[in-house]
């Protein structure tokens, strides 16, 4: 993992140079009025609640009574793993944060690497702020989380605009919809409330990855 993390930050800022490609045919939609909540059990089947694999470039701002940050973020999510990058607004990285079956770890810029049992924990001891990674795979996509019971806002056409899940409260003031502005894509602005904790989260370019019928 050492050797393909970023020491000067080259490798990735090529990688925003490059943000076009990655971005699909698309307008955007504004948020519209909640007319109707829906209340969901965990899935009685957890081993099919799978979150769909992606890949996105977008910006983060996070801000809370302790910290302030705001900068971009790579993600790379599949069934298997978790890899998300997160970088100065100059594009020098800032820290690495890797889940996988064998265990949660974040790098620094410095080289330093903390391991903890979740990424919450994790990002809390070490950046200072929470980030709720189990969940956020899910509501990234404007879904909820299957893994635990949720509070869901919809419009009159039966689109996203709140889950409420966790202890944390997640809008979505913008979606992506197709060039004919009749179907949803998915969210362009996220945006989630924790006690004093603020995130806001632009997605800039997603590229969904396929699986293969093993998980790969």
């Amino acid at each position: 993992m050492h050797g393909r993390y970023l020491a000067t930050g080259t490798g990735w800022q090529l990688l925003l140079l490059f943000l076009p490609l990655l971005t699909s045919c698309s307008t955007l939609t504004p948020q519209t009025t909640a007319v109707k909540t829906v209340l969901y059990k965990p899935a009685a089947e957890l081993k099919n609640a799978i979150a769909t694999d992606f890949e996105l470039l977008g910006r983060v701002s996070v801000r809370n009574e302790n910290q302030r940050f705001s900068g971009n973020v790579h993600w790379l999510h599949t069934t298997l793993e978790d890899t998300i990058l997160l970088l100065s607004p100059l594009g020098q990285a800032v820290a690495e944060i890797n889940k996988s079956d064998a265990g949660v770890y974040l790098v620094t810029s410095k080289q330093e690497v903390f391991y903890a049992r979740n990424v919450e924990d994790l990002t809390a001891e070490t950046l200072g702020w929470r980030l709720p990674l189990s969940g956020l795979q899910y509501w990234i996509q404007g879904r909820y989380s299957p893994l635990s019971a949720a509070s869901v806002d919809m419009d009159n056409e039966d689109r996203v605009v709140a889950i409420r899940q966790d202890g944390w409260e997640i809008f979505f003031p913008r979606y992506y919809t197709d060039l004919a502005g009749q179907s949803v894509i998915r969210p362009k602005i996220i945006e989630l409330q924790f006690e004093d904790l603020s995130i806001r989260m632009v997605i800039d370019n997603w590229a969904e990855l396929k699986q293969s019928s093993d998980g790969y």
